[in-house]
């Protein structure tokens, strides 16, 4: 699974795919609607390969909690981002039991629950980089 291309943009619903750089920022793409749209430079644009989800002990890679859900899953949809804050919490538990629930907000579970969905959807996860750090 490569998160390099895939963009989170501040203020902006969903994933984007990035198209091409451009003098003021990016060309992207929406992974929802499939719309092209200019990026700025100005606007805060982080890559899923960059973040990292807080634990008890190191921070876990985004990659490898949506490779949780996705083994949990078997492959399959996740619970819905708009599930009530307790449920969020629940699952969150069985995905990755070592979250920090103090830094850990429902916010950013909606995110990640949203993110794994639209990601899914589009068939961008798999297991295959977990397999091949393993056989390093």
């Amino acid at each position: 699974m490569d998160l390099n291309g895939i963009l989170a943009i501040t203020g902006k619903p969903g994933l984007y795919k990035l198209i091409t750089q451009t003098k003021s920022g990016a060309l992207v793409e929406s992974l929802v609607d499939k719309r092209r749209m200019p990026a700025f430079s100005n606007e805060r644009i982080s890559s899923l390969k960059d973040i990292t989800m807080f634990t008890e002990q190191d921070d876990i890679p985004l990659q490898k909690v949506f490779q949780a859900i996705y083994k949990l899953e078997n492959g399959g949809e996740c619970i819905n981002h708009k599930s009530a804050d307790a449920e969020l919490k629940a699952y969150m538990e069985k995905v990755l039991p070592n979250y920090d629930k103090d830094r850990v907000h429902t916010s950013d579970m909606k995110k990640l629950f949203s993110w794994y969905n639209i990601l899914n959807a589009n068939k961008l996860i798999d297991l295959e980089e977990e397999k091949e750090e393993k056989s390093k």
